[in-house]
């Protein structure tokens, strides 16, 4: 293989600062390759005559460009290829150049199914071995320019998704703020439903996924408590029966100012809005529901709701006791709480659970 006196097709800027490999078992072969990519200008040429030791060299740090003979004797071309198939997909792709001499249909069918890009048949010629370097190398610059765009808007899109996700975040608090603004001086029930919810959920059992929803979207349960009358919501004391119709209307409103989103969280939320004041035995509202009938998350807000009502003081009533509290809801389990989630609940430490 000489080296002829074609003209010398230089290097691109990539293609000199590119990293090429060459695999051949002749010594005479790689130094008068090693000597045609120099005049060219590629300043970073390693030379390997034997598969095995260029295989492990390329699966360690992946080259820009491997020209390769196909017929060696130990591990030959086809070997080579084998052994980077894995290394070379996704990410760590590069080029291969296969060198033979061996003009067989099945040899090169085989090379390309094994992932080889392009040929060149020996004796090889120097102007064709550079315009094919630099064309596979021009590809694999393009290449390496995609990955790293798509790796930047990946980027850019998680950040630009999670200045959505606060966003969200903030809007729902602030919205299950103005549910619990008119009735709750501190401003806290809403947020310590959340959390309360989350830490049944986690201890029932339930996913991280489902219980991390759930803390976001329990706080806007009352949500429809912005459509019932001050006189009705702030009268500190009983309610007459076309009052606590009116009440009890603030699931169903709730409901409609949830509703239609294709967000989990406020689909969920919609849930519960709904569905917290049903009752285990059926005896609630605003339809009845009984038993696995009411969505998990509603189930587990009805329960957490009502010892918050309890031990914090609102307009109709003075605050109740832990203690006092956690008989009362013992007491109606299997009638309006749920009697495993129940359990669960008392097992909580529920002197930490009121701040």
């Amino acid at each position: 293989m000489a080296v002829s006196s074609s003209p010398v097709v230089a290097a691109t800027a990539f293609g000199s600062s590119a990293r090429v490999v060459l695999v051949d078992d002749e010594p005479a072969n790689l130094s008068i390759l090693r000597r045609l990519l120099a005049r060219a200008g590629y300043e970073h040429v390693r030379a390997f005559a034997g598969g095995e030791a260029a295989t492990e060299h390329c699966l360690d740090a992946p080259p820009d460009l491997l020209l390769l003979d196909l017929h060696m004797p130990g591990t030959d071309g086809f070997a080579v290829l084998q052994a980077l198939a894995h290394g070379r997909t996704g990410d760590g792709h590069f080029p291969v150049l296969v060198l033979t001499a061996d003009l067989a249909t099945d040899s090169r069918l085989g090379a390309l199914a094994a992932g080889a890009d392009d040929f060149l048949t020996k004796p090889v010629d120097p102007l064709e071995t550079l315009l094919r370097v630099r064309s596979l190398l021009s590809h694999h610059e393009l290449h390496s320019a995609l990955i790293e765009d798509r790796s930047r808007l990946e980027t850019l899109v998680q950040a630009r998704t999670a200045d959505l996700e606060r966003a969200r975040t903030e809007a729902l608090e602030q919205l299950a703020l103005a549910s619990e603004y008119r009735d709750d001086e501190t401003h806290q029930h809403a947020r310590r439903i959340g959390r309360l919810s989350r830490l049944v959920a986690e201890r029932a059992g339930y996913d991280e996924a489902f219980a991390g929803l759930l803390e976001r979207a329990a706080p806007l349960h009352d949500i429809g408590k912005l459509a019932v009358p001050d006189a009705i919501l702030l009268k500190p004391g009983p309610l007459d029966p076309g009052e606590r119709s009116e009440m009890q209307l603030h699931t169903v409103r709730g409901g409609e100012i949830l509703g239609g989103s294709r967000s989990p969280i406020m689909q969920l939320a919609e849930q519960i809005a709904l569905s917290h004041h049903e009752r285990w035995d059926g005896q609630g509202y605003p339809s009845g529901l009984a038993g696995a009938a009411i969505p998990d998350a509603a189930r587990i807000v009805a329960l957490v709701d009502v010892f918050d009502a309890l031990v914090h003081e609102r307009p109709y009533k003075r605050a109740w006791s832990v203690g006092r509290a956690i008989d009362e809801i013992a007491s109606r389990g299997g009638t309006q709480f749920d009697p495993e989630l129940l359990d669960v609940f008392l097992s909580l430490d529920h002197e930490a659970l009121t701040s």
